[in-house]
């Protein structure tokens, strides 16, 4: 797995605690604040897939399902709605 340097500030106190504490256990500082990472990203990834799997399985509503298509043809393809909404911003706003 390919890896990536990180410039971390911790407090001058702790350092020197983290660095026995990883002696003694036969690692590294790197590999605890790792280990931490990889819990964080673990913990974020099972939270996301839990929303994403209630999602899922929602009943769309017959009134929301008529809704689809309605605009199809009325904007252009080509057209940013990003932008488009800003030219109407600016026009409305005299800016």
């Amino acid at each position: 797995m390919a890896t990536t340097k990180l410039t971390l500030s911790v407090k001058t106190d702790s350092l020197p605690w983290v660095k026995k504490y990883a002696k003694r256990k036969h690692t590294s500082v790197s590999k605890i604040v790792q280990q931490l990472f990889d819990g964080i990203a673990q913990e974020e990834n099972h939270i996301e897939n839990a929303v994403l799997e209630k999602y899922k399985n929602i009943e769309i509503s017959d009134n929301i399902k008529a809704l689809t298509g309605i605009l199809k043809g009325k904007v252009p393809d080509d057209i940013n709605l990003w932008d488009a909404k800003y030219e109407y911003l600016k026009e409305k706003y005299d800016l």
